[in-house]
């Protein structure tokens, strides 16, 4: 159990770490949504894989990575915006997810909520490589994704494809969303590109310390989930969530104290 435990708080701080920062430029896209309702796409993916017997984040991130692409081509061909189209895809893959799991609720529970038990050696080294190349990668783009938020125009006239790096962002978002199902579940996942994200935001003063803080708040948020939820020995996603949702507050009332001082 505490070999497990460990190597859930390795994959929990990888997580937290590429979640954070990737859910900070989502953040400024204004696209935090997405990253919630994308978790979900996962669910049918891993519904087979435990119905087919291969590894069901192998399935997830099928299905994830599939979808990622199709919703970037809806996007392109009908003009809807991201919201719209990862909304509707959601709730179809949610609806055909707990289908599959049919009255198997045990293994519905551990994709919704995660389960750290199952957490070993091959997903800790895996975690810990997909964030590095996760966040290496969203490095690379990251001037082209901010110029884009300020000028699309002018980020065209410097040779920029806005819908290539908007694919390779979202394709990393579900790498990012694959490898923490296993830690908060699909139901939650998406909370670690989210919250985090907007408690750093309250807080930062420029760009540079908001991308920092919110990778800081993402690894703070895991963790503590983790260790609570072993301590507690429930499942740890809703901890996971709690433990960011306190940060959040922390940070809208460090913000108020600092506006009433001023």
């Amino acid at each position: 159990m505490i070999e497990a435990l460990i190597f859930s708080l390795i994959v929990g701080a990888a997580v937290g770490l590429s979640a954070g920062y990737l859910g900070s430029i989502m953040v400024l896209e204004k696209m935090a949504l997405v990253g919630d309702a994308l978790s979900h796409v996962a669910l049918p993916g891993l519904a087979l894989g435990i119905l087919f017997g291969f590894n069901p984040l192998v399935g997830g991130f099928v299905f994830l990575f599939v979808s990622a692409v199709l919703i970037w081509h809806l996007g392109r061909v009908t003009k809807l915006s991201f919201e719209t189209l990862v909304g509707a895809t959601f709730t179809l893959a949610l609806a055909i997810g707990i289908l599959l799991f049919g009255d198997n609720l045990d293994a519905l529970e551990e994709a919704l909520f995660g389960d750290i038990t199952q957490v070993g050696l091959t997903e800790a080294v895996a975690a810990v490589l997909i964030s590095v190349a996760v966040i290496s990668l969203t490095k690379l783009i990251h001037r082209k994704i901010v110029l884009g938020l300020i000028s699309e125009e002018l980020a065209i006239s410097k040779g920029i494809s806005i819908a290539r790096t908007n694919l390779l962002y979202l394709l990393l978002v579900s790498l990012t969303v694959a490898i923490g199902i296993q830690i908060t579940g699909t139901l939650l996942v998406g909370f670690l590109v989210v919250t985090p994200a907007a408690a750093a935001k309250t807080i930062s003063t420029n760009l540079s310390r908001y991308f920092k803080l919110s990778s800081i708040f993402g690894v703070i948020s895991a963790i503590s989930g983790i260790l609570l939820s072993s301590y507690f020995n429930v499942v740890p996603g809703p901890l996971v969530v709690i433990s960011g949702i306190i940060l959040f507050v922390v940070a809208i009332i460090i913000k108020w104290r600092l506006k009433v001082n001023s």
